[in-house]
């Protein structure tokens, strides 16, 4: 879409209503008529023309929110009461229930907060009703679940999310000290337990000090920006295939909501840089040679450092139980789900009695 455009309203052709965007077909689709439409052009492999990145150190020297904007000229925003979470939707959509607690949104929803506007969108491709079908089965496998938790199974429980990501990429010089371990053999003698003379060969190691430099060039480094899901589940939910992202569009969002981001672009950063540390520790180990190594000192500089905002899909549902809040999330691109889930005490407390009374069935029938 241009950048001109205003309105980010999505007028069905056929009878004026509001379209919204439709995973099965990858494009619009009109609820109450079914009139359908293409978006863009399908994505290549590889990085799709059309998503830019922006230098991180350029990006972050900005001063005043000039070079923020809403995620639409009718995105509306609000906040939940209870997690804190901020969810953005658009127009004829409403806030409803927040999607990572449950709890009603009641706040009065007001024009979006400017932000990071997103680079691009990876588009829902799993219906509600296949993530349905997908919670269903995970439900399937859940013992002891409460009834709390198989409300899930209904529709209505679970909302379509595109969540967070901070995706950065970077070139890395470190400098390190370290040891150089080499592995010889010295003959020991010994006595054994008969009191007879042995040799043996033990082996013993020579540490030398060493130093050097490493460089490795990092792309794609998907930071989750929420803090809503726990980072455990997100990770859980990889891969998420990006090379399906497309430029970043409202229309997108039309029917589903997405969450303003939580961590920041600078201290998503610091997690990126943090996640780089085991290979970059790899290369020096490498680096350093010999049969074992120790590092002493790790001195990584960044240079190229550029960033995306994505935004990527998820189904998710919340319920309480024992006023404790879980979550059950469905990858919208791959079916992938992953939840949290409390035990019935109830549930296990009558099983329990169950199996006592069958074995005292058995121990009866067995003395007859």
């Amino acid at each position: 879409m241009s950048p001109e455009k205003k309105a980010d309203r999505f007028p069905c052709p056929g009878c004026s209503a509001d379209m919204q965007f439709d995973p099965a077909s990858g494009g619009m689709k009109c609820p109450f008529c079914g009139t359908t439409q293409a978006l863009t052009a399908a994505a290549t492999p590889g990085r799709p023309a059309g998503i830019v990145s922006h230098a991180l150190e350029e990006f972050l020297s900005k001063e005043g929110d000039s070079h923020l904007s809403p995620l639409s000229a009718e995105a509306l925003q609000v906040t939940c009461d209870a997690c804190g979470s901020a969810v953005t939707f658009e127009p004829p959509e409403v806030a409803g229930s927040c999607p990572f607690c449950g709890d009603a949104l009641v706040a009065q929803p007001k024009a979006a907060d400017p932000l990071v506007a997103p680079d691009a969108v990876l588009p829902a491709s799993i219906t509600k009703e296949k993530a349905q079908t997908e919670v269903r089965a995970w439900l399937q496998t859940r013992w002891f679940a409460p009834n709390a938790l198989k409300r899930l199974s209904r529709q209505e429980a679970i909302s379509g999310v595109y969540l967070p990501f901070w995706d950065y990429d970077a070139d890395t010089t470190t400098q390190y000290t370290g040891q150089r371990g080499e592995h010889y053999y010295e003959t020991e003698t010994y006595t054994d337990n008969d009191g007879n003379t042995q040799t043996r060969q033990v082996m013993r190691t020579a540490w030398h000090s060493t130093s050097g430099e490493v460089s490795r060039r990092f792309e794609n480094i998907l930071v989750p920006a929420s803090r809503s899901v726990a980072e455990s589940k997100l990770n859980a939910l990889e891969p998420w295939g990006l090379d399906a992202l497309r430029p970043y569009e409202p229309a997108f969002l039309a029917g589903f909501k997405a969450q303003r981001y939580q961590l920041d672009l600078g201290p998503g950063f610091d997690k990126a840089a943090a996640s780089m540390r085991p290979k970059i520790e790899h290369d020096v180990r490498s680096d350093i040679g010999g049969d074992e190594q120790s590092i002493d000192s790790l001195n990584t500089e960044y240079f190229n450092a550029m960033f995306r905002h994505l935004l990527l899909p998820v189904w998710i549902g919340a319920y309480r139980f024992q006023n404790k809040v879980y979550q059950v999330a469905v990858n919208a691109c791959t079916g992938e789900v992953q939840g949290e889930r409390p035990y019935s005490a109830a549930k296990i407390a009558m099983l329990v009695l169950f199996v006592l009374v069958l074995i005292g069935l058995i121990a009866v029938l067995s003395h007859r």
